[in-house]
């Protein structure tokens, strides 16, 4: 099984991956969610958990970004859900893996909603809790001709995830395979859950985003596979990130923080692993795609990584990294977020 923990911002937090037995190692509603995932093609269940954000979202479609104090005419409209977490846990099911969630909603018509959209993707919610103390998430998206997007986001019900929740999730977590985490929830809640996991021998994917830069250096330590965008990485080392020589620089600085490996993803140039085994920073490009709506990428490319550390744990990193951009590459070209995740069945066999 895959057990994910998270906010529901629209999806963004952490979660965990399992195995029973033996392991191997414009606006938008937000959530705080964990979700587990089984796998049954395995001989054993392999299990995500997601500590995480959870949203729903307003997406407006205009010709550009408007500028400061502007108001510009759009073209389309249209509500989803997302949250980093969440976004992740539907892209590691539509990969195959039965996933539970952990997080926390409004109670409210958003927070119905996305207990609703959880189980439309086969995602059980026996720990979704709904509070009256916080809406649920919600985030505002807009998006240009060209497929760049600017993004706000307000956390609501994801803010109160913490200590209680994670207690009541700790028999998932401790039996989890694997558990990301993002920095959507509580820097304090993401980082305890991270240091469960790693005490329990379960694999760790940090995702630091939105990234702040007083990252408290536990996070490094507590990172299995630390997985940041250019921004994310620049924002923490200070260093400039346009090139993939730039981001092999960058990642081997973030190696040398403490982390277990770093994955720094480029876009369309796909990303750079980088691992104490190996000196030397590995380029992996992704297939060259007309993107439609890059909003949701990055998750499509985590929770597509989460999978492929579940059910294939002896699977080199560099390949898991080639297939999540292969992933994300059919992701970009569907407009919407979660709506845009491709399944199983509509990807090529040779990725499975």
């Amino acid at each position: 099984m895959i057990f994910m923990f998270r906010h529901v911002l629209n999806y963004k937090s952490c979660f965990f991956l399992k195995t029973g037995g033996n392991r191997n190692c414009s606006n938008v509603r937000l959530v705080t969610s964990v979700s587990v995932l089984s796998d049954r093609d395995v001989r054993r269940d392999c299990c995500f958990d997601y500590l995480d954000f959870v949203l729903q979202w307003a997406n407006s479609q205009a010709p550009r970004l408007p500028k400061a104090g502007e108001t510009i005419h759009g073209h389309r409209f249209f509500i989803g859900f997302g949250g980093k977490g969440a976004n992740q846990c539907v892209q590691a099911a539509r990969l195959g893996a039965k996933t539970a969630m952990v997080c926390k909603v409004g109670r409210d018509v958003f927070g119905n909603d996305y207990i609703q959209n959880f189980k439309n993707n086969g995602i059980s919610t026996a720990y979704v809790e709904q509070t009256e103390n916080a809406a649920t998430g919600a985030a505002s998206i807009i998006i240009n001709d060209t497929g760049e997007n600017a993004i706000v986001i307000v956390a609501g019900a994801n803010m109160l995830l913490g200590q209680e929740e994670l207690q009541r999730a700790l028999t998932t977590i401790v039996n989890a395979k694997v558990l990301v985490c993002q920095l959507e929830i509580k820097p304090d809640t993401s980082l305890q859950a991270l240091r469960m996991a790693r005490e329990n021998h379960v694999k760790t994917i940090f995702n630091p985003a939105p990234a702040i830069v007083d990252l408290c250096s536990d996070f490094f330590k507590a990172s299995d596979v630390f997985c940041c965008n250019e921004s994310e990485a620049e924002l923490l080392t200070g260093m400039s990130v346009t090139s993939v020589e730039d981001a092999s620089q960058v990642g081997l600085e973030l190696l040398n923080k403490g982390c277990g490996s770093v994955i720094v993803t480029l876009g369309p140039q796909g990303c750079v692993v980088c691992q104490p085994t190996n000196t030397a920073p590995k380029h992996i490009p992704t297939t060259a795609v007309t993107a439609a709506d890059t909003t949701g990428a990055g998750d499509s490319f985590i929770g597509a990584l989460a999978f492929y550390m579940a059910h294939y744990p002896t699977m080199p990193l560099e390949e898991m990294a080639r297939r999540a951009n292969l992933v994300a590459a059919v992701s970009v070209q569907t407009v919407g977020t979660q709506t845009s995740f491709p399944f199983q069945k509509d990807l090529p066999t040779e990725l499975f």
